[in-house]
């Protein structure tokens, strides 16, 4: 390796100390580097000295940051970028492991299996870039770091600069040209300045030809020669390269491969379900959505154990597992079990792995708090499921006034466990302290504790607390988000009077004032101003919290019912089937899709759907079988499938364990209707009316009580709301 640049590590030693060369390719040297700032060792990239004098700092940095809001768990995140005495740099984590491009150089070829795995990560991770208008334009094995077996895509943005500080002068220039040889596509070796993703996906096809025949599609003594002939020959079958696959997938190899790019796929996803349609989940797999790779980590938390004298303290234990919880989701690269899931074996004594297995993650979380006034002990530790192991543990005895930082510690030490490479705005999030008044937080903690029950008393409670946190700690976001949800839910299910409506309104508001970061602020406005029907704002609200946390469910699951409301039937699919991938054990967004599904008139798609939800359904009742909502939702799926029999005694038994909630009520009443069974379902509406449902609109435009709009009581019953 050559020796490091004096005037290169002067230039940059506020910041970074430079260890040694890491490697070099056509735009930039790359070394091992020290941030002093952050304590962490980086790979920091600089471009050669004769680019960076072509491209110049102003363009160079504007695309650099750009790409640097990608978060995605298949994207090497960008840590940092700048100019330092005429030298252009870009800063990434240190990835142990081995590039694609070495993976290939030693085993020529992979098994079709781990060649589409590694293809399907890819995708995803160039769709999501795709969506937020970024194309990386030169995809290649070299630009694909291999971290645990996990892909992890790098170098967005730097041949877009380049490309628009005008690709054709710069080769000039400087030698090298905008995309490599092997991969590029057509048309951007033509030298054509607006390309989209499907310039992506035919690089994309290259690398999968590569990875199952050991050769790339185009060879030639020259680079010249090598993009000749993408113009002037039809790119090879797999099958003459003598690797076995299905028509199918040959099809789909020469469509990605086609030289228009018209005739390619509209989208790199839909390429990858072509090739691996196993990578889709189920029926309810967003379109362009996000797949989680088989290679993605994953942990459920389980509730820790109360070890404290005081049996009150049990929404204080139950509290700091469901904050580490919500840290964890957080992670993109991380798959974490819902706290519905995790929380069915509360006070259970299975065996770890067997949880483990029935939740199916690869790790589980497990540990206990003893809370004595001001003393704190909390004990964890992360097991693995595999063989039993413990990959990580620690008792931490402190104070009450450290229990943020042992939160945060324990997300962080589970990451490290894991391996997982933590973007910036993950860690910020992870390591920010929600509030500084711990009697503030204690509240919230009880508000929350009643929130999970969902029900119109808890519901009150939850509020309560949470305005006990904010009287005591005005500038507490989350218990401002907090309100507005309880407000919100209050309006939606159980009493529609404009006055829970008003403060939704009012506290989510403030919520987004004080922490405009905050991804569940943003949520809590976009729910609250959606059931006002204000849509447009509705949308735009809960699109910034997607991007402030593309792994919130609530995000994708109100923006697909706000979308659902209006009528926008294909993009409420869409946003439905993200919701599901981020949780794919929930069991009530199958129905909402559904209803999208019958609204298109694809009936297929919305039976098998329903289906799909009484799967669900019915694997969480086997954790939760006292679950009246599942029981409701599971009959309500039964009936639309015409399994009336089913459905009805499905029913019967989530009314039989609530019988006086308003919504158990109400939807039995609809399994009932669809059922034929009249009578039964005007007396469920009308006892629901009693206990408080509030929601004419429910009432009158919902098509499962279609068959009882022209009985008297029914008519009776909507004209008295």
């Amino acid at each position: 390796m050559s020796a490091i640049p004096q005037h290169l590590q002067s230039a940059l030693a506020e910041r970074y100390t430079l260890d040694r060369e890491l490697g070099r390719g056509g735009m930039a040297t790359v070394f091992l580097a020290q941030d002093s700032k952050h304590d962490r060792v980086v790979a920091l990239k600089v471009l050669h000295p004769e680019l960076a004098a072509a491209l110049g700092p102003d363009r160079f940095l504007r695309e650099i940051k750009m790409a640097a809001r990608l978060n995605h768990p298949h994207i090497l995140p960008l840590f940092d970028s700048g100019e330092a005495s005429g030298w252009l740099y870009y800063v990434m984590p240190y990835v142990e492991g081995e590039s694609l491009r070495e993976r290939l150089d030693r085993e020529k070829k992979l098994p079709y299996g781990e060649a589409v795995q590694l293809v399907s990560a890819i995708g995803s991770a160039l769709d999501y870039a795709h969506r937020h208008n970024i194309v990386h334009r030169d995809i290649k094995p070299e630009n694909v770091m291999l971290h645990e077996g996990v892909p992890m895509v790098m170098d967005f943005g730097i041949a877009k600069a380049v490309s628009a500080a005008g690709g054709d002068t710069l080769l000039t220039q400087t030698g090298m040209m905008v995309g490599t040889p092997a991969y590029v596509s057509p048309e951007q070796a033509a030298g054509e300045r607006e390309i989209d993703g499907r310039s992506d996906q035919y690089s994309l096809a290259c690398m999968l030809f590569e990875m199952l025949s050991g050769n790339r599609p185009f060879t030639g003594p020259t680079a010249q020669a090598v993009l000749s002939k993408r113009f002037t020959e039809s790119a090879p079958t797999l099958k003459s390269a003598s690797v076995r696959v299905s028509d199918s997938v040959e099809k789909a190899m020469a469509r990605a491969l086609a030289k228009e790019p018209a005739e390619r796929f509209d989208t790199v996803i839909s390429f990858v379900h072509a090739v691996a349609p196993e990578s889709r989940r189920g029926n309810g797999a967003a379109k362009g959505g996000q797949e989680l790779s088989k290679s993605t980590k994953s942990v459920a938390v389980l509730p820790f154990t109360n070890m404290s004298a005081d049996a009150e303290n049990e929404y204080f234990t139950d509290g700091i597992a469901e904050e580490i919880i919500s840290a964890l989701s957080k992670i993109q690269a991380l798959h974490v079990a819902s706290r519905t899931s995790s929380f069915a074996f509360k006070g259970k004594t299975e065996d770890i792995r067997d949880i483990g297995r029935k939740l199916e993650v690869g790790t589980v979380l497990e540990g206990s708090v003893r809370k004595s006034g001001n003393k704190l002990r909390i004990s964890a530790q992360l097991i693995s499921v595999a063989d039993g192991y413990q990959l990580w543990s620690e008792r931490y005895d402190r104070e009450m006034e450290d229990v943020f930082a042992i939160q945060e510690d324990i997300a962080q030490n589970i990451a490290k466990a894991l391996r997982l490479v933590l973007t910036d705005r993950e860690r910020e999030v992870i390591e920010k302290a929600p509030t500084t008044n711990l009697e503030a937080y204690d509240y919230y903690l009880r508000g929350r504790q009643y929130f999970n029950q969902l029900r119109l008393k808890s519901l009150k409670f939850a509020r309560q607390m949470f305005n006990r946190a904010i009287e005591i700690d005005p500038d507490y976001a989350l218990a401002h988000a907090g309100v507005a949800y309880c407000c919100s839910f209050l309006y939606m299910y159980f009493d529609a009077r404009a006055s829970n409506l008003n403060q939704a309104d009012v506290a989510s508001r403030r919520a987004v004032e004080l922490d405009p970061q905050l991804a569940e602020a943003h949520v809590a406005r976009g729910f609250a101003v959606s059931l006002r029907k204000e849509f447009e704002e509705a949308e735009r609200e809960l699109s910034l919290a997607l991007e402030l946390d593309p792994r919130s469910y609530d995000a994708a699951y109100f923006y697909g019912r706000a979308l659902l409301t209006q009528g926008k039937w294909e993009r409420a699919a869409e946003m439905f089937g993200r919701a599901a991938e981020i949780r794919p054990e929930d069991y009530s967004t199958p129905g909402f899709l559904s209803q999208a599904y019958e609204a298109m008139g694809q009936r297929d798609k919305a039976v098998a759907t329903r289906k799909q939800q009484v799967e669900l359904a019915g694997k969480h009742l086997e954790l939760n079988p006292d679950d009246s909502r599942a029981l409701v939702l599971g009959a309500t799926a039964l009936a639309a499938t015409g399994e009336p029999d089913r459905a009805a005694e499905w029913a019967g038994r989530g009314l039989a364990i609530d019988p006086e909630d308003p919504m158990t009520l109400y939807n039995v009443a609809c399994v009932y209707a669809q059922s034929g069974r009249p009578d039964a379902a005007l007396s469920c509406l009308e006892k629901s009316v009693d206990n408080g449902f509030g929601h004419k609109e429910w009432l009158v435009h919902d098509t499962d009580l279609e068959s009882l709009r022209g009985d008297p009581r029914f008519q009776s019953l909507a004209s008295a709301m």
